[in-house]
């Protein structure tokens, strides 16, 4: 028997009538940039009439009279009057109707052959985000990828100041031998805010296996690492590369200087180096870095003082999030804020960073390093893993975090309790980027 062959998503649509009819209403909606230039086409139409009527040395307004004229005497003399008048009139809006549809269909076609969604739809998903809140998310890590992922269904104002203090993997091997700024936390932001971000993210996180010298890089950095080298700077590498990932937002480093993470253990030692600080093992008493006053680039700076919400974290508290608040510029930014501010905190522990942390150890350790509270709430997930998440990651000294509220109510932190955490097939948590978004924006529509 012959197959029969499907027709492609994008012009398979088993929609109703009364949706279709819904959908074109849709076309009235304000913003759009679609009405006003249909209509200055239609004047244009007239004014072109017009001149031709006076290049001809004819009165337009007379000529036009009487053809208006004889053309309705036509009509009447055929149809009766409350016949021929709507006729013409629903005549003409058809064919005005069918000729923008056609024109703007071929042109989608053209510009977007594969799209599934209709240009309708496109448009108002344009016109939506953005006209969505600027938001400004400070951190870094997998947990910032995850944020942006949920947060960029909501607005496409989004700045991502990530942390350039990693010095680990593939990242620190192209700080040391290519003298570039660290690229893997601004890989994977810029692999989450991009249209096509599933495709994007794989080709971004794909590590070569094989090849001298390419061995354990992730593509992702060696293009960044490469765009760094043609356009002269990470900044301009990064804006080159959104334009060509069609990002949704920007991503921006804290600093472009070279920063190099300290820090002094409770039992004395000094450890220097981002990926050597957890290794370590200890409890940490100090932290900072080299230079100690790091320049902050000035558009994260500006974002941050236009932002209308400040998203800190998630992440890893000393290598992800405070690495970002040593450098002075940034954090007086976010001292000096007038919007909402929300700090995420870790579900898990980090090994060598928070071991035995509860909730409030994060806060504390955040007060005392800006000398004030940098935010007006803090997000904690509402149910634990579950039994099984718990045991792998005690299995390498891990624990959930937990929820001390008598001693934040003593600090005077208030606290938002919600559902949004993911767990993996493999044990491992995360936070869930829908439901965290939704959350987020939740509760920055009520403040």
């Amino acid at each position: 028997m012959k197959s029969v062959k499907k027709p492609p998503a994008s012009r398979y649509r088993p929609a109703t009538k009364q949706r279709k009819w819904l959908r074109g209403f849709q076309w009235f909606l304000p913003g759009l940039l679609v009405k006003r230039w249909l209509l200055v086409s239609i004047i244009g139409i007239i004014l072109i009439v017009l001149g031709i009527a006076i290049s001809a040395r004819l009165t337009p307004i007379l000529f036009l009279s009487r053809l208006i004229g004889n053309t309705i005497d036509i009509l009447v003399a055929i149809l009766p009057r409350n016949f021929s008048g709507p006729l013409a009139l629903v005549i003409g809006l058809g064919l005005l109707w069918l000729g923008q549809k056609r024109a703007l269909g071929s042109i989608t076609q053209v510009l977007m052959p594969d799209q599934d969604k209709e240009l309708l739809e496109l448009l108002v998903s344009h016109r939506k985000l953005n006209r969505g809140p600027k938001i400004v998310t400070v951190g870094g890590g997998t947990g910032m990828s995850n944020l942006l992922r949920g947060l960029k269904q909501y607005s496409a104002n989004i700045t991502a100041i990530v942390t350039v203090a990693d010095d680990g993997g593939s990242s620190g091997r192209l700080r040391r031998e290519h003298g570039v700024l660290p690229p893997g936390d601004i890989r994977n932001c810029l692999a989450a805010l991009a249209d096509e971000e599933k495709l994007v993210t794989e080709l971004f996180q794909y590590r070569f296996e094989t090849g001298e010298g390419l061995t354990g890089h992730s593509f992702g950095n060696l293009f960044l690492t490469a765009m760094s080298e043609v356009t002269g700077d990470l900044e301009k590498a990064i804006a080159a590369s959104s334009q060509v990932l069609a990002v949704r937002g920007r991503v921006l480093p804290a600093t472009l200087d070279h920063m190099v993470l300290w820090a002094e253990l409770e039992d004395g030692r000094y450890v220097e180096g981002e990926s050597n600080i957890p290794e370590a093992k200890g409890k940490i008493k100090r932290i900072g870095c080299k230079p100690s006053n790091p320049q902050g680039l000035p558009q994260a700076i500006e974002d941050i003082n236009q932002a209308d919400l400040i998203v800190i974290g998630p992440g890893s508290l000393y290598t992800s999030i405070i690495p970002n608040l040593l450098v002075p510029e940034i954090l007086q930014a976010l001292i000096n804020r007038n919007v909402p501010s929300i700090y995420l905190c870790n579900i898990m522990s980090q090994v060598g960073e928070t071991d035995g942390y509860a909730v409030s150890d994060y806060v504390r350790v955040l007060d005392e390093l800006a000398g004030v509270r940098l935010f007006d709430v803090v997000l904690v997930q509402k149910h634990p893993p579950s039994e099984r998440s718990l045991q792998h990651y005690a299995s390498f000294g891990s624990h959930l975090t937990p929820l001390d509220r008598e001693n934040l109510a003593k600090m005077g932190c208030p606290v938002l309790i919600a559902n949004i955490m993911r767990e993996k097939a493999n044990g491992t948590v995360c936070h869930d980027s829908d439901k965290l978004a939704g959350v987020l924006m939740r509760w920055y529509n009520r403040q």
